[in-house]
């Protein structure tokens, strides 16, 4: 069993910058690849962005590719999304997610395992 928990969401206005952290515990969470998940109001849960526990490799898709940064504290058992330039079509509930997997890049919703509460991301125009 892994636990996720988010934090560090908010309201920001366009252009500005933040940082989501995802508290992970459990079992075997290193042998997981981690993963942000975003769902804006109408529209399906899509993948943002994934890390390796070991090594750290990134994925990102093409929307915030240069403007997100993924990273893992691996002492502190933590995975942040650091979130610059945004936009208004970042607005979403995001979620930090986990897969029982030990390699990087795409993740799709169906192979997620565990899923954090979410956290809601608002940038004003």
């Amino acid at each position: 069993q892994v636990q996720l928990v988010e934090y560090g969401g908010g309201l920001v206005q366009a252009g500005g910058s933040l940082r989501l952290s995802c508290a992970v515990s459990g079992r075997a969470f290193s042998r997981y690849v981690m993963g942000w998940f975003r769902q804006a109001p109408g529209k399906e849960r899509g993948l943002v962005s994934t890390i390796t526990w070991s090594g750290g490799s990134t994925y990102y898709v093409d929307s915030v590719k240069g403007r997100f940064t993924i990273s893992r504290d691996n002492a502190k058992t933590t995975v942040y999304l650091q979130m610059n330039s945004l936009e208004p079509e970042d607005t979403a509930l995001y979620y930090c997610a986990a897969a029982r997997r030990s390699y990087g890049g795409p993740l799709s919703v169906r192979a997620v395992d565990y899923w954090g509460q979410g956290t809601q991301v608002t940038v004003s125009s």
